[in-house]
């Protein structure tokens, strides 16, 4: 029988997609055909869920800057127009965050793109 010289890749690459898998049901952590199938479908889902994260948290930001500006007399669009002419460049996480945790400075903010859209 020939020498085989591959030192311990195959076992190595099994052995890193069976700890992947750990905690899957059944075969999915068990068996390496099966849970190599699992473990690149689970690494595919969370590609998409990565990108998929940072739209929900933009419409989220946005929900509440609009619920903040709603109160405050508004429409999200013509505070995010206001703010833009008046040469305040905050993103919309920092405005959520003020419109949810500090409504006193939200409301200057808002006072601030009135006047400058007027």
């Amino acid at each position: 029988m020939p020498r085989v010289k591959r030192s311990t890749n195959r076992r190595d690459s099994r052995k890193k997609v069976l700890a992947r898998a750990k905690g899957f049901f059944l075969w999915k952590s068990k068996l390496y055909r099966i849970a190599q199938e699992a473990v690149e479908k689970a690494l595919r889902y969370g590609y998409v869920g990565r990108r998929r994260k940072k739209r929900e948290f933009r419409a989220l930001f946005i929900l509440r800057i609009n619920a903040g500006c709603r109160q405050n007399g508004i429409s999200y669009s013509k505070f995010i127009s206001g703010l833009k002419k008046a040469g305040i460049e905050l993103n919309r996480k920092m405005l959520a965050d003020l419109a949810l945790n500090e409504p006193q400075a939200f409301t200057a903010l808002v006072e601030k793109a009135k006047s400058a859209a007027a």
